[in-house]
């Protein structure tokens, strides 16, 4: 049967009734955001205090944690004192599918090199891990999308410490999305804390080569900041119970810094740089420290702030991060008014695994199988059903 769009209908016609109370309610934490962003701006030390209550409390509890610039800062760009080569990574993959015929999977990862100021044309390149066997079943456990995830993020982090490796003078990297790898539950743990290790490695080896290297968040929903005032508001009962308490739950840190008829930074001013306080904070120690600040890559009247991570090692060195800063605002400015770093989509151009691919390389694994005389089984009879032409529910 198709959807039943009478009962949707009713549903959505409820959501619009409720719709002014939402307002009203969001619009008040967000104005009591902005006050309590003003009265803490300054009082660092005090802000500081009240987190390391709070997490001596719960030691996974997420938010900002301030350094030494205040809350309301915004930096203007400025500019670079050399010439940097970029590197752009992304990756694709193809999970796992149960109901194929074949099992397998695949991550592919696009980078782009390019020397600014050159002449010269970006550097392509890809590599392709193709996921079979043994591959499949880490520690004797099926490898989940998660898992998938994680490979591919690695694979990202490790094509950028190959190709910089020949590379002279200044090098900036990026990827799409959080430096932080997200944690694995149940099964996935200790295939989790194998990845961990080899991350951080590679981490530590882009350090001591002096590479930046940041994680570019796209319309970030987080609350990092808004959480950091959260806890700043909260007597001793409440830290106690501070999952609980959330009086600014309509507020996110992309309103609070990119509010579009009076924005806290202006296009192309960067916030101020905070450590993330977060249950990362065992794993990632040191120079591999997690911060992050929040960049407007938008336009006067169209502000729209992204969130950037970087490791301690690049917010302790001032060039490098005015270095990233200019690169990434001179990036988003060459994809007009849809700002994103250029360099990154052009690796996602690139890293991207169409479904025509999918079905070729699941093909030509089949061929090759069963020239070998090894068997290869049957696709689901489920998935049979969900290809005949004309089928549209699962």
């Amino acid at each position: 049967m198709p959807i039943n769009y009478q009962e949707v209908f009713t549903q959505i016609q409820s959501i619009g009734a409720g719709a002014k109370e939402r307002r009203k309610k969001k619009e008040e934490a967000q104005a009591q955001a902005r006050k309590l962003l003003e009265a803490y701006t300054s009082q660092l030390d005090v802000l500081r205090a009240k987190v390391d209550s709070a997490t001596a409390i719960d030691a996974n509890i997420r938010c900002a944690y301030p350094l030494d610039e205040t809350l309301a800062s915004s930096f203007d760009v400025q500019p670079a004192s050399v010439t940097p080569t970029l590197i752009a990574a992304d990756g694709s993959q193809i999970n796992p599918d149960r109901h194929a015929s074949v099992q397998f999977g695949l991550i592919n990862v696009g980078a782009i090199t390019m020397k600014l100021n050159s002449g010269e044309a970006p550097e392509i390149a890809t590599e392709s891990e193709l996921l079979f066997g043994d591959d499949l079943l880490p520690n004797g456990i099926p490898l989940s999308d998660g898992m998938v995830a994680l490979k591919r993020d690695l694979a990202e982090r490790i094509k950028l410490d190959d190709l910089s490796k020949r590379i002279k003078g200044d090098v900036v990297t990026f990827t799409d999305g959080p430096i932080e790898l997200w944690g694995a539950k149940g099964e996935d743990a200790n295939s989790y804390e194998d990845f961990i290790k080899k991350y951080l490695t590679v981490l530590s080896r882009l350090q001591d080569r002096g590479v930046v290297t940041a994680g570019y968040v796209d319309k970030p929903s987080a609350d990092l900041v808004v959480r950091l005032l959260e806890i700043a508001t909260a007597d001793n009962e409440q830290l106690q119970h501070l999952r609980e308490f959330h009086p600014l739950r309509a507020v996110s840190d992309r309103w609070l810094f990119g509010e579009k008829e009076n924005p806290l930074l202006k296009p192309g001013h960067r916030s101020a740089v905070f450590k993330i306080q977060s249950s990362s904070d065992k794993r990632y120690t040191g120079a591999l420290t997690l911060h992050f600040f929040y960049l407007n890559v938008g336009t006067d009247g169209h502000p729209y702030p992204v969130r950037v991570e970087i490791p301690k090692w690049v917010v302790e060195d001032k060039e490098k991060l005015n270095l990233l800063h200019t690169v990434l605002v001179e990036q988003c400015r060459m994809m007009g008014s849809r700002p994103y770093p250029y360099l990154l989509h052009r690796a996602h151009e690139t890293a991207v695994v169409k479904h025509e691919e999918k079905q070729q390389i699941e093909q030509l694994l089949t061929l090759e199988l069963r020239k070998n005389n090894e068997d290869v089984d049957d696709g689901s009879h489920k998935q049979s059903a969900k290809d005949l032409q004309g089928r549209t529910r699962k």
